[in-house]
């Protein structure tokens, strides 16, 4: 008996074509015949592609906050400048994790009620330690749109080894600390 298809089994399979073939080659037709169906079922779970892709950003960041490294106690409990950093490499790990995994999450629609409220952690952090509310989602999205440009730029040379990779965490770290020293310049 054929396993029941449903939206959660084609967006793992679109996760795993991903890191197969990467953005560019995964297409509903090759998903379609990976999972042993024809094109036009898939359209009954996704309306397009680009549906598919936001959910997919969506199943990405699900599994980052349902995951250890997104435990909401230990951002809690941290300085916001310890936030910020630990929020920015977990979503970059998130990111790295699949092939062309940036690309995929930038300009994505994530409308899930409970990864909205997973934002309100870090916020709350931030608001806490004296930032305006509208300055708190101004410095998330400043963190988010940096995590994305140099993701993208580090899945777009392929990380070139261990030694290319150990250049890439230094870089990061460089510039997540450049947005907290901002930040902290910010909040005085």
């Amino acid at each position: 008996m054929a396993e029941r298809l449903d939206r959660e089994r084609v967006v793992r399979a679109a996760l795993a074509l991903l890191d197969e073939v990467g953005l560019d080659g995964l297409t509903l037709r090759r998903l379609a015949q990976d999972l042993g169906v024809k094109a036009p079922a898939l359209y009954w779970h996704f309306a397009s592609k680009a549906d598919l892709l936001h959910e997919m950003a969506a199943t990405m960041l699900r599994d980052l906050v349902d995951g250890e490294a997104w435990d909401e106690a230990t951002l809690a409990g941290s300085p916001w400048q310890d936030c910020v950093r630990d929020s920015a490499t977990n979503l970059r790990r998130m990111l790295l994790a699949h092939r062309d995994g940036a690309r995929v999450f930038s300009g994505t629609l994530v409308t899930d009620e409970a990864l909205r409220d997973a934002v309100e952690v870090p916020l709350g952090i931030l608001t806490s330690a004296g930032f305006a509310p509208d300055d708190a989602a101004r410095a998330w999205g400043t963190v988010l749109s940096f995590v994305l440009g140099f993701v993208v730029e580090e899945q777009a040379v392929g990380g070139a080894g261990a030694d290319g990779a150990r250049g890439f965490d230094e870089r990061f770290g460089f510039g997540a600390d450049v947005i907290v020293a901002g930040l902290a310049a910010r909040l005085r």
